[in-house]
């Protein structure tokens, strides 16, 4: 079944959209963070902390960040949880290269290491990890609900799923303004620093198809995680999903 935002193509309808959003988090790497953290005005470091908050109880050892990008929450994660072994993968060797050079910086380069992965597919043995994570990457999928099978399937019994993702807010006056941001602003900015087009006009359009609350949750029930939960944050622009196997 499809979701929506696998139907949001960054280029064109003859490429799969793996390949397509590849190139362009291959294009925009060297700005992503400057990106990022422009067009969300500082807030995704927060979202990040909720997220990680939600796993501290539960002390994950083994950890598998899913679309990593740069490796802003793997590395969040590494010095927040402690964790032993956190995995960042994604299928944009260029995002993984500045992730890598982060990580050199931080001194975690025996925590974290960045692996070429597609989430469709994934490489790993079933139940090898406490906690499997994604932030801000689900809407890329280019099969939401098998990316999602995949992240349960590597994910040891007992162990936990957060995902991160932008929503749409609901309720006015948000609903509207986010509404003229993502039209408008978004789009502006994301060519002024990037000089990337199709990639500032993809991701509004993005999120405003990805599934999102009870939709994500039933999904992931369907899929098998137990108590599987949606939380908004920042008047329901951003989403935080759990559950665990």
């Amino acid at each position: 079944m499809g979701y929506g935002s696998e139907k949001i193509l960054p280029y064109n309808k003859e490429e799969h959209k793996g390949i397509q959003v590849r190139r362009m988090f291959d294009a925009i790497a060297g700005r992503y963070d400057l990106l990022n953290h422009t067009l969300s005005f500082g807030f995704d470091k927060g979202w990040r902390k909720k997220g990680i908050d939600y796993l501290r109880p539960f002390a994950p050892k083994q950890i598998l960040d899913i679309a990593t990008g740069t490796g802003d929450l793997a590395i969040s994660m590494q010095k927040r949880l402690g964790a032993d072994r956190i995995i960042g993968a994604d299928i944009s060797e260029g995002m993984m290269e500045v992730g890598r050079r982060k990580v050199a910086e931080a001194g975690l380069e025996s925590r974290i290491a960045f692996e070429y992965q597609d989430c469709t597919a994934l490489t790993y043995a079933d139940d090898t990890f406490d906690a499997v994570t994604a932030a801000f990457g689900v809407r890329n999928f280019e099969d939401i609900e098998r990316g999602l099978s995949e992240m349960y399937r590597v994910m040891k019994p007992g162990g936990h799923l957060m995902v991160l993702e932008l929503s749409t807010p609901e309720h006015f006056p948000m609903r509207q303004l986010y509404g003229l941001y993502s039209k408008v602003v978004i789009p502006y900015v994301g060519r002024f620093i990037s000089k990337e087009k199709a990639a500032y006009s993809y991701l509004p359009a993005s999120i405003k198809v990805v599934p999102q609350g009870k939709t994500m949750t039933d999904l992931l029930t369907r899929i098998g995680y137990k108590e599987a939960k949606a939380r908004t944050f920042t008047f329901g622009i951003c989403s935080l999903y759990t559950g665990t196997k």
